[in-house]
């Protein structure tokens, strides 16, 4: 019975701790997240964090885990198991991570701050990305009927027109708030792959 609460407790401090920083590096990024900050923010001291945590990269590289575990699992619920064409799967990628940004938000802080040494929130990132184009691409390769070069393309192009969407998204910018236009410029590549 005391293992089972000291395990809850636990999990409940993780939680806490997780939820401080992926806040508070919303707001300032990396660079600007301090485990003092977690500390305040969580209003856990700083020996809790460090017993969940060795340093502050892992503590990032696991809030990229966590955004990314939350996103994926509503993103499933919402494909069902089903293999969907390429225009379909840019609609609910688009429209997942407007509901749930923190994971593509943290991993892009990540890539684009520069550090004297790699991080493994940064390796983290860059591992789901990768797994993520494999699986998009092997999608793919399945409902358009293209081979396995033209559908990594394809996997490539729609991650990338994600990746733009979301950024003119969290700049202000509508003009790629509509799903529907992401699927036609889609739709295009995937008809250019299928001719040549």
């Amino acid at each position: 019975m005391v293992e089972r609460i000291t395990r809850a407790n636990g999990e409940a401090s993780r939680r806490r701790i997780l939820d401080a920083a992926a806040e508070i590096a919303g707001e300032r990024g990396y660079a600007g997240t301090s485990i003092s900050d977690v500390s305040s923010r969580s209003g856990l001291p700083k020996s809790s964090i460090y017993w969940h945590f060795s340093d502050k990269d892992a503590l990032f590289a696991a809030v990229i885990e966590d955004s990314y575990e939350r996103w994926l699992e509503e993103f499933n619920i919402r494909v069902s198991a089903r293999d969907l064409t390429p225009q379909e799967l840019v609609v609910l990628l688009h429209d997942s991570l407007a509901d749930f940004p923190a994971f593509l938000r943290f991993g892009h802080l990540v890539i684009l701050e520069w550090h004297d040494t790699e991080l493994s929130a940064r390796a983290k990132f860059l591992d789901i990305r990768r797994r993520s184009l494999q699986n998009m691409s092997a999608m793919f390769e399945r409902t358009t009927g293209v081979d396995a070069p033209a559908a990594a393309s394809l996997a490539a192009v729609a991650l990338a027109l994600v990746d733009g969407a979301f950024l003119a998204r969290a700049a202000g910018e509508n003009t790629l708030a509509d799903s529907s236009a992401l699927a036609a410029v889609l739709e295009a590549f995937v008809d250019r792959t299928r001719t040549i």
